[in-house]
C-alpha cells in the first residue's frame, strides 16, 4: 500500500489523529504546493483557485484539530480530488 493510500485510508477515519506533516504529505500528494504566509498561515494551491485550501498551523502542539480535517475532507470531496 502507497503512501497515498494509505493517508486516503486515514482520512475515511473520522477517528484517526492527524499531526501537521502528515496533512501536509497528504495534501502534497494530491498535487498541492505548499505556500507559506505571515504568522501561522498556509495556503495549499493546485492550480485551481477553487481548490485551494487556507489553513493554521497547529500550534502549540503539531496535532491538527478534528475541524480541520472534516474542513479538508469535505474540500477534496467536494473539488472531486477524492
Amino acid at each position: 500500500m502507497s503512501k497515498l493510500e494509505k493517508l486516503l485510508k486515514k482520512l475515511d477515519n473520522h477517528n484517526a489523529t492527524w499531526v501537521w506533516n502528515d496533512l501536509t504529505s497528504l495534501l502534497k500528494l494530491l498535487g498541492y504546493e505548499k505556500i507559506e504566509g505571515s504568522g501561522s498561515r498556509v495556503k495549499f494551491d493546485n492550480g485551481n483557485p477553487l481548490d485551494m485550501i487556507n489553513l493554521h498551523k497547529p500550534h502549540p502542539g503539531n496535532e491538527v484539530k478534528a475541524y480541520v480535517i472534516r474542513q479538508v475532507r469535505e474540500k477534496l470531496q467536494n473539488g472531486d480530488l477524492l
